[in-house]
């Protein structure tokens, strides 16, 4: 059974174009991990100021192996523009400081999933 984990980022609006360009220059990343199978970078329109970081893992253990791979480490870092800072750098913590003011992590199992008929 998969499991969702969904990052919460808080990014006040005139962080907003950085934290989305730290996650373009992350493409690629993730994919290749092992149980990793699918991504998505949601942008608020409802007035919020939270962005989530949709991410499908066939397992947690996949998901933290991940968290915990150089891999992982070095597309944060890349992500912030200072390759190889290390965990704690990127998405909201590269050059200039974090983009986000506030993060959280939600965690799920998949119960159900459909697509369209074909």
């Amino acid at each position: 059974m998969s499991v969702v984990k969904i990052n919460v980022l808080t990014v006040p609006e005139e962080m907003r174009a950085e934290l989305e360009k730290r996650f373009a220059g992350r493409a690629g990343m993730v994919e290749a991990a092992d149980g990793f199978e699918h991504f998505e970078l949601l942008r608020p329109v409802d007035g919020t100021d939270r962005y989530l970081v949709y991410t499908r893992w066939r397992s947690d253990e996949d998901f933290t192996r991940w968290t915990e791979s150089q891999a992982f480490q070095r597309g944060h870092a890349q992500a912030g523009g200072g390759g190889g800072e290390g965990q704690g750098h990127g998405h909201g913590h590269g050059h200039g400081g974090p983009a986000a003011t506030g993060s959280e992590q939600w965690s799920f199992e998949v119960l159900q999933s459909a697509g369209p008929k074909e």
